[in-house]
């Protein structure tokens, strides 16, 4: 679900935050996945002519290994490094969120049956799309298909989200690649969203820029978290009555979380409704101290594909095209065995007019020092 509204409110408040990229613009870039976000993503939106769901001849699904082989391929032609990281066990606070999420399916199952000899064709698409659920074995063969093509994987604590944030902020990776915002409100310094989108859709990338979006929004990180726990994310529903542009208001005036709510409880209006039990300070735990692998702690490390394994898992086992999968093997072998040029980006860092730039710690430990001219002049290109 995300933070709801979060998206509008930044661009509204805080435009340069958001910017529209194109995909090649992350050449040379290493980005941490929300790989179950992408699961249920393409386990609604990779389908046959008809809506259903790609089966093999035994009917078990394979739209999430067709979705996940073609959009890492995708991503690896132009020069990214994805890896993805997968949800562990879920923080107490969001069960009963998942468990409305679990009602939604079982009525849309039932409506499904109910309607299915007098709904048009449109509106039996969608009831059998919110039936859609990720099932254990969905994720294993998922991780089986990755560790095939050499694509590093994590399993979360908890939140992949979270994790996703985690090793972008210890500089394991240039970004989280996310379409859940509340990937911001754990501390991403970059958020980009519609990475693993379809290339048919010709959506360019929304890379989101936390440092930028707190400075429009006027508020720390502090803030910036009672914002979205107001606005409403995945461990609480929000307050009735209070939409965006309304909390963000309130949140300025009063500074906290804290205070909006005595603020509320104080002024007693009947068209703002505060639930009975709204545990927000349980909620901002989560979203301060989540339950992750230290970035540090984790070496992400990208292999040779195995070729014939994976003609094996998608074709013998998948029913895959065998000619389709051995030339997507193929790109796959041609892009990670190049040697990528490195970005120039990735060899200096940022610095003052008057400092030396200086080589990044992942830089070329043999690269010469680039010299500057006195009084903060131009580098000089020291020769290969």
């Amino acid at each position: 679900m995300g933070i709801k509204g979060l998206t509008a409110l930044i661009s509204d408040e805080a435009p340069g935050a958001i910017k529209e990229m194109e995909i090649k613009t992350y050449f040379g870039r290493k980005v941490a996945i929300d790989a179950s976000m992408s699961l249920y993503q393409f386990l609604i939106a990779v389908r046959q002519n008809d809506g259903q769901q790609l089966m093999t001849e035994s009917g078990e699904t394979t739209s999430h290994l067709l979705g996940f082989f073609y959009r890492t391929l995708r991503m690896i032609d132009y020069g990214i490094k994805p890896m993805y990281v997968f949800d562990g066990k879920p923080p107490d606070l969001k069960q009963e969120v998942l468990n409305k999420r679990f009602g939604k399916r079982e009525e849309a199952r039932e409506q499904e049956e109910e309607q299915k000899d007098v709904a048009d064709v449109e509106k039996m698409d969608q009831l059998a799309r919110r039936q859609v659920r990720p099932t254990r074995q969905h994720n294993e063969e998922v991780r089986h298909l990755l560790k095939l093509m050499g694509i590093p994987c994590v399993i979360a604590p908890s939140e992949a989200e979270a994790q996703c944030a985690e090793l972008a902020r210890a500089g394991k990776v240039y970004a989280a690649g996310s379409e859940d915002m509340d990937t911001l409100t754990f501390g991403t310094p970059i958020l980009l969203k519609h990475l693993t989108a379809s290339e048919q859709k010709k959506l360019p990338v929304h890379q989101v820029d936390l440092p930028r979006a707190l400075e429009g929004l006027g508020m720390t990180m502090d803030q910036f978290i009672d914002l979205c726990i107001l606005l409403g994310c995945d461990y609480l529903d929000p307050i009735k009555g209070i939409g965006p542009k309304t909390a963000l208001k309130l949140m300025k005036e009063h500074g906290s979380l804290d205070k909006v709510v005595e603020h509320l409880k104080a002024e007693g209006k009947k068209s703002v409704v505060i639930p009975d039990v709204w545990p927000f300070e349980e909620a901002r735990k989560i979203f301060l101290a989540p339950d992750v692998q230290k970035g540090s702690d984790l070496d992400l490390k990208w292999e040779a594909p195995d070729v014939e394994g994976m003609v094996k898992f998608l074709c013998q086992d998948k029913g895959f095209s065998e000619d389709r999968v051995r030339k997507g093997c193929e790109k796959l072998q041609k892009s990670l065995s190049q040697k990528q040029q490195g970005r120039l980006d990735g060899f200096f860092t940022v610095a003052s007019s008057s400092a030396k730039r200086k080589p990044e710690a992942d830089g070329k430990k043999d690269a010469k020092k680039s010299k500057t001219a006195s009084g903060g002049g131009a580098a000089k290109k020291g020769k290969k």
